[in-house]
């Protein structure tokens, strides 16, 4: 194989460590810590649906409402994040300086994201949706909470890639890799939507 056919993102890794890798270890590692967790919440929101199918009424009564549009608009939020780090990658892999500002743009839209997910939640509370309050508060909680976690934990994660970044320390398969932990982080929330909120 030519340096000419080979793509950028591998050149690079290439030129630093003195062979190609298709896929770097880090990167390898989060595919195998995200499958694990595709699996977690696959058997939260089954059981979530099964509980949901087999209730006579749903939402349970005397619950609020889950917020749906003001979700779906903080959803964008989201999605916009991922666009950036998506972009953030690309412009890495042509020019490393011109990456600093999507992600760091990226860290912004997902911060957005976090602060209105906690007001909603302190919302919810306020209306009486709690842990203890029913099946949907139950669930609510646990699988919208244990996103929020994902996110807070990807969201630390792009912090420390921007300051690597910022120093000049930044290794492209350590970028790749708090992308692939953050597309999961966005890829999971529609389906997580769809299902608690909708």
């Amino acid at each position: 194989m030519t340096t000419r056919a080979t793509s950028p993102q591998i050149r690079l890794i290439a030129a630093e460590h003195g062979e190609p890798k298709v896929i770097s270890n880090g990167v390898l590692g989060m595919l195998l810590f995200v499958l694990t967790e595709i699996m977690l919440f696959a058997g939260m929101i089954s059981v979530f649906n099964i509980v949901r199918a087999s209730a006579a009424v749903w939402p349970p009564p005397g619950q609020p409402r889950l917020p749906v549009e003001e979700t779906a608009i903080n959803t964008l939020a989201l999605f916009a994040s991922g666009l950036c780090v998506y972009l953030a990658q690309r412009r890495f892999a042509v020019s490393r300086p011109s990456a600093r500002t999507p992600l760091a743009l990226a860290i912004v839209l997902a911060s957005i994201f976090v602060v209105f997910q906690g007001y909603e939640w302190v919302s919810m509370i306020a209306q009486g949706l709690t842990l203890t309050s029913s099946a949907l508060g139950s669930f609510f909680y646990l699988i919208v909470g244990m996103h929020a976690l994902h996110v807070v934990a990807a969201l630390a994660m792009m912090i420390q890639t921007w300051r690597r970044h910022a120093r000049g320390w930044l290794h492209p398969s350590q970028l790749a890799t708090t992308a692939v932990f953050w597309y999961f982080v966005v890829g999971a929330w529609p389906i997580i939507y769809w299902r608690v909120y909708l």
